[in-house]
């Protein structure tokens, strides 16, 4: 597989205005802004893909930031601000503090 590819898309004149803005105001070139847009765009999207998974209980919340290439970390708060419910029931926290029993202070 190539390292990077060239793709073409068409669009509206009133994005390319903004894209113009963005460049202007960055100092960058067309492809340098599109790329990095579309690297933001990528990772928002990831994130809340994700996070839809683990809010729908089909993964868990290590799995979800792995896949959305964040830690656990940024994923919780990601999780907090979009105020996705967390998947932690009685069970799990019962079996949580059995494993701190055996494991000890």
């Amino acid at each position: 597989m190539k390292k990077e590819q060239t793709i073409g898309s068409r669009v509206p004149q009133d994005m390319i205005r903004d894209l113009e803005t963005i460049e202007e105001a960055e100092q960058t070139d067309r492809s340098t802004t599109i790329r990095k847009l579309l690297y933001r765009a990528i990772e928002d999207w990831k994130l809340s893909h994700y996070a839809s998974h683990y809010g729908d209980g089909r993964t868990t919340l290590a799995r979800a930031a792995e896949d959305a290439g964040v830690s656990v970390w940024e994923m919780l708060d990601y999780l907090r601000h979009s105020k996705v419910s967390a998947q932690y029931d009685l069970e799990d926290l019962e079996h949580d503090l059995e494993v701190l029993k055996v494991v000890g202070p």
